[in-house]
């Protein structure tokens, strides 16, 4: 691709094909829909009216503490508790991120925080993909194009992991993609039920671990070595086993960073949520950039776009006026991600073939 000559600008970014990876379903509500959802229930929520509710979920967010962000999650979670309110929850997510340009995404959510009224493990899943099927059919009716899959996850917590992670493989012909675990990453390592792992990998199905956000690299090394993660969720503070020298512009990599780079382990990095939660100072100064400079897998994501006011196109309009990103890394990042997918590998050469490289050479024509 050619440099960019034209501005870069939120208009255009918004034109080109996406690929999103680390999308929480619970973390990606409308603020009118939770109102109108806890209105329905009877949860009391901490604001009235849906421009009011955005800002409490971003600034109660915005605490640089990983514990206090994920307390916001007690509103949204509160609200998805049956049948319709998952399915109208998964059908909206579907739009929103088709509306955004995404023509592939990855919703993870936590099968066992839904079971609040009554539903069975089995109903939410069936929920979830409802509202997924019906999403993708309206983008579909309106001439785009997108594909939703369902990351199955369980909180470290818990420990219900062998009984999500059965779900999850039993639902892989029902639209679950891949594995996840997710939580508090202190105290809760993939060690702490090692025996997962190996039944995911007898079952080839495949997994992504949160590590590298709250906790350290000892975090993303449990998740590459012991749990054979396919792709690890977040993953900034590889750079910790990165010493970069300012005067020279060079880097060393420490053992653990060349074999995530050796192997192109893909990062699912998520800048302004790392922000939020103290796992990067802003970003300008994000290690995605670094990282990506460095040849590892790099891929872009949302993480909750309800708590960080944020969409792809937003996460990759701050990198091109932060970071001083192009067209070229914007599309390396999707790239990235589209060969990341958890779908067989010739799905993922027709999404790259048929979707991603005509769209981005569209936006590259009207550049120049």
């Amino acid at each position: 691709m050619t440099t960019d000559i034209r501005p870069l600008t939120a208009d255009v970014i918004r034109s080109l094909p996406k690929v999103v990876l680390h999308d929480h379903l619970d973390g990606g509500l409308r603020p009118a829909t939770v109102l109108e959802l806890a209105a329905e229930v009877g949860h009391e929520l901490p604001a009235a009216d849906a421009a009011a509710l955005a800002t409490w979920f971003a600034e109660s967010a915005d605490s640089g503490s990983l514990v206090r962000y994920l307390e916001t999650f007690d509103h949204t979670i509160a609200v998805m508790q049956t049948p319709e309110a998952l399915a109208r929850v998964a059908r909206e997510a579907v739009l929103d991120l088709a509306a955004d340009g995404v023509v592939y995404a990855e919703q993870r959510w936590a099968p066992e925080q839904h079971l609040q009224r009554g539903m069975s493990l089995q109903e939410t899943v069936d929920a979830v993909q409802a509202g997924l099927e019906q999403g993708v059919a309206e983008v579909a009716a309106s001439g785009r194009t997108i594909r939703v899959g369902q990351l199955v996850t369980a909180m470290r917590h818990a420990d219900r992991w062998q009984e999500i992670a059965e779900l999850a493989v039993a639902n892989r012909a029902n639209g679950v993609v891949g594995f996840d675990i997710a939580g508090a990453e202190d105290g809760f390592p993939p060690s702490r039920h090692a025996e997962i792992w190996r039944y995911l990998a007898e079952q080839n199905f495949p997994a992504t671990i949160h590590a590298g956000e709250a906790a350290g690299v000892e975090s993303i090394a449990e998740a590459v070595h012991l749990g054979q993660a396919s792709r690890v969720g977040h993953g900034v503070r590889i750079v910790e086993d990165v010493a970069r020298d300012e005067r020279s512009g060079t880097a060393a990599l420490g053992r653990l960073a060349h074999w995530v780079r050796d192997h192109q382990i893909p990062l699912e990095l998520c800048p302004s949520s790392n922000v939020q939660t103290g796992a990067a100072t802003s970003v300008a100064d994000h290690p995605i950039t670094f990282l990506k400079e460095l040849d590892f897998a790099v891929t872009l994501n949302t993480d909750n776009r309800l708590m960080s006011r944020t969409s792809m196109t937003q996460e990759m309009t701050l990198l091109v006026e932060q970071a001083g990103w192009t067209l070229d890394d914007l599309a390396d990042v999707t790239l990235t991600a589209a060969w990341s997918a958890f779908v067989h590998h010739d799905e993922r050469q027709a999404l790259v073939d048929d979707v991603i490289l005509p769209g981005y050479q569209l936006v590259e024509g009207a550049q120049r």
